[in-house]
């Protein structure tokens, strides 16, 4: 049964991920980086050193920036940073790094304006609370010159939006990469194979699978009840921990095994452009590792996907510059730092190399035990499972609020559609552990290249406000001053 499905779900993700989606995602961080004067490598000083920016009691919205960028890095920073980077690798050879690298770079611009459009055009509720994202940009942005586009695109995007949620990055991915962690890291403590429990027209899993699944969506039904401001206290607090313990352990491997740095550097150029090719042809290995590399690119840094955007609008700026601007080191963290890490592991161990018989997490795994022989295999195995569990678990707190604003948009702001799709959502963590890796990551693949779609249409369509804005802040042309109120008197092109 599931060999039958993965393949038509192959045939959808070929066809979404296809040529004309891949150039369209590079020429729109091109473009904008071009038109924004490179604002991704001239201010990225001046973006870390905001990310403490104290909000000040005038600034619209809800969080501070750090607590916004910590609740897009809460959904951003998940298993595409340990198991995404190694199916990318495992598939498309080393050189689908060297295109995340190339995408991340472009998208910092692509994630800079998108999150700036966000703060432009977000809106104050009934209720007093912010809703903000590419719907609104693309309902009140587009829309202002194309009513029908505008609306269509918005509706479009809340609706992948929510699929993305349910189906994609949000709940299968994650929870399917968690148990196999702890399945992994249980098979290595105990030495050999674990109970299994046969389902019926399912499969047969392991006890550890089962009972894990169960104990984490018990879990997450308890924390996304509490909303925003509950997912962005435990974010705040777990995303940079998180991101330190994992960025010292893979930091250390590589230190440890300094001379095969420059190899591994040498096999991801030459497999980016196919020059290690063994069959199928120099362009047919550079277009898989492009396809692999950009793909679980986005996935990972979520840039052009329009999902940040939707927790940067609640930040409490006075100007979407100053949001747009620490939003894009969201990017920079994600896969300049922390994919590099996992990917110049796995490249320089040769764990990814198909004749080892390793997948997803188990790549990983493996990559980090040949580097470290010295340190026991369990403890490995046990450190990368925490990374994991902490990475994946606010992951699936992010995109669950992330898909209720767009349930919100849509229902325009009835919350009934709202709570009855908690539940589904937790139903949908349950039940990711019984699929197929190679099933999860592809449904994923799929409703990302859908839901980036109608954002990068709104960033092109908009892109001469991106640039006002960002002038206006800038180059101190006298539009913008301190306590100058946007909102109320909207720049245009």
């Amino acid at each position: 049964m599931w060999s039958s499905i993965n393949n038509v779900l192959g045939a959808i993700d070929d066809f979404v991920w296809g040529l004309p989606l891949i150039i369209l995602i590079l020429a729109t961080g091109i473009f904008l980086t071009v038109r924004l004067n490179g604002v991704q490598f001239s201010q990225l000083k001046f973006a870390i050193s905001s990310i403490f920016r104290k909000s000040e009691d005038k600034d619209g919205g809800e969080l501070s920036s750090f607590k916004a960028l910590c609740t897009a890095l809460s959904a951003t920073i998940g298993t595409g940073n340990i198991v995404g980077v190694a199916t990318a690798i495992g598939v498309g050879g080393p050189g689908a790094l060297f295109w995340m690298w190339l995408a991340a770079l472009l998208g910092m611009a692509t994630k800079y304006a998108e999150c700036l459009l966000a703060i432009h055009y977000r809106q104050v509720q009934a209720d007093g609370h912010i809703l903000g994202g590419p719907f609104y940009t693309c309902e009140k942005g587009v829309g202002e010159k194309w009513p029908a586009l505008g609306r269509t695109l918005a509706i479009l995007f809340a609706i992948f939006g929510t699929m993305v949620g349910l189906f994609g990055i949000g709940t299968f991915t994650q929870i399917n990469s968690i148990t196999s962690a702890i399945e992994t890291f249980s098979q290595t403590a105990a030495g050999g194979a674990l109970s299994s429990v046969t389902i019926g027209g399912i499969g047969t899993y392991s006890t550890v699978v089962i009972v894990s699944s169960f104990i984490l969506a018990v879990i997450v039904a308890l924390v996304i009840i509490g909303g925003l401001k509950r997912i962005s206290s435990v974010a705040s607090v777990i995303v940079p921990a998180m991101a330190v313990i994992y960025f010292v352990l893979g930091l250390f491997a590589i230190l440890c095994n300094a001379s095969q740095l420059l190899p591994a550097f040498e096999a991801i150029f030459q497999g980016a452009f196919g020059f290690r090719a063994v069959a199928g042809g120099a362009i047919g290995a550079m277009f898989v590792a492009m396809q692999k590399g950009i793909a679980r690119g986005i996935f990972s840094n979520e840039a052009g996907l329009g999902s940040a955007p939707i927790a940067a609008s609640t930040a409490k700026v006075d100007h979407a510059v100053q949001q747009g601007i620490i939003s894009m080191t969201g990017t920079f963290f994600d896969t300049i730092v922390i994919c590099s890490i996992t990917g110049l592991v796995i490249v320089m161990s040769g764990a990814w190399k198909p004749e080892l018989g390793f997948s997803g997490f188990g790549i990983t795994n493996a990559a980090f035990q040949m580097l470290l022989p010295r340190i026991p295999q369990v403890a490995i195995s046990f450190i990368l499972m925490v990374c994991l569990i902490l990475f994946a678990f606010t992951t699936i707190l992010g995109w669950d609020y992330y898909s209720e604003r767009c349930i919100e948009y849509l229902s325009k702001g009835n919350m009934t559609p709202v709570k009855i799709y908690r539940w589904l959502y937790i139903a949908a963590v349950f039940i990711g552990p019984y699929m197929t890796i190679s099933a999860v990551w592809t449904i994923a693949d799929i409703f990302n290249g859908l839901m980036a779609l109608p954002n990068i249409l709104s960033l092109l369509l908009l892109n001469g406000v991106i640039v006002k804005l960002t002038d206006d802040f800038f180059k101190g042309q006298r539009l913008y001053k301190i306590g100058y109120d946007f909102r109320n008197n909207p720049v245009t092109e």
